[in-house]
């Protein structure tokens, strides 16, 4: 394992250069070091694209793809599915509605308020959807039909509101629907560092119990495991992590697919190692996405939300296609 965090650790360092050096004005390593050490005294410009503009871009795009990657992780093990995220059991719809109920009926123009709704709407739905799903025992596929019912609702309830809403409303929560890092602040990722870095490091603590969600319900039983308990548990750290995340930086989509299934094939399905993977699998994925979607039409800059689209679906494809040719076997 530790050969695998050395080179992901590495990879992700060469993306961070990268991301920080590339864009409209190119800066060289020199540069980029000189803005860091604080010895650019020199050069005002270059300092204020590193530490204003593209550094807190960067910092966000790692710990949201972190935080994706173990959303992710944790749904896919709650639910049993290898093709689930936290989308496919509506958190991001919920999300989604809050936060065109706040563009365009209430017209917020706060980033603050419009992420502490969205983060409002993610959670509230989680809550709903275990809580709709209780009734003789919340059990994996139980959730999954709940969660597709109320993200529909959820997505009937969207399309409604961008019909007949403001345009210019509707086109500024579009901007935000699709997933975008380039309004990065350093207020959003402080606040995204204090909500989700005390889970993170308290699912380390609690891994050998989610390792015992995969087990089927009546061995995680007899292994000492409440079963439905603790997959309330995990399923709402889920919706906070996917909201916390959805808040600051958007709908982004298939992060939560792909890393935890390139983490098992790193380091296995061991919770305790494949977690810390997948959080950095997502940090790379998303720093990708992001300076590929900063780069590929510039000036015009991608939402990091399409690029990941793009990505992900052939993903999906492939593992949809392998699920199945095993269920056929």
């Amino acid at each position: 394992m530790t050969r695998t965090v050395l080179f992901l650790s590495l990879l992700i360092a060469g993306l961070a250069c990268l991301s920080l050096g590339m864009g409209e004005q190119s800066l060289s390593p020199a540069q980029i070091g000189a803005v860091l050490f604080g010895t650019s005294e020199d050069s005002p410009a270059a300092a204020m694209i590193v530490m204003d503009i593209r550094l807190t871009r960067l910092l966000l795009a790692l710990l949201a793809g972190m935080v994706l990657a173990v959303a992710g992780a944790l749904a896919q093990t709650v639910l049993q599915n290898p093709l689930a995220e936290p989308g496919l059991i509506g958190i991001n719809a919920g999300a989604a509605l809050a936060a065109l109920v706040g563009l365009v009926v209430f017209r917020v123009t706060s980033p603050h308020i419009l992420a502490l709704s969205a983060f409002a709407g993610a959670f509230a739905l989680a809550v709903a959807i275990y809580g709709l799903s209780l009734r003789d025992g919340a059990n994996s596929i139980r959730l999954i039909l709940v969660g597709i019912g109320l993200s529909s609702l959820c997505g009937a309830g969207a399309s409604f509101i961008s019909a007949f809403g403001d345009v210019d409303a509707v086109q500024r929560a579009s901007v935000w629907l699709s997933g975008t890092l380039y309004l990065a602040s350093w207020e959003e990722l402080r606040v995204l560092a204090i909500v989700v870095g005390p889970v993170l490091l308290g699912l380390g603590c609690l891994t050998a119990k989610l390792d015992l969600l995969a087990f089927e319900t009546d061995v995680a039983t007899a292994l000492g495991q409440r079963v439905e308990l603790m997959r309330g548990v995990f399923l709402l750290l889920c919706a906070l992590l996917s909201a916390s995340a959805v808040a600051v930086t958007g709908l982004i989509g298939f992060v939560g697919l792909i890393a935890p299934h390139i983490a098992r094939t790193l380091v296995g399905h061991a919770s305790a190692r494949m977690l810390p993977i997948a959080a950095l699998v997502g940090a790379g994925i998303l720093v990708a996405a992001d300076l590929a979607g900063r780069t590929i039409a510039a000036p015009v800059q991608l939402p990091a939300g399409l690029i990941t689209a793009l990505v992900g679906a052939p993903f999906f494809a492939y593992l949809f296609w392998k699920s199945r040719n095993a269920a056929d076997a």
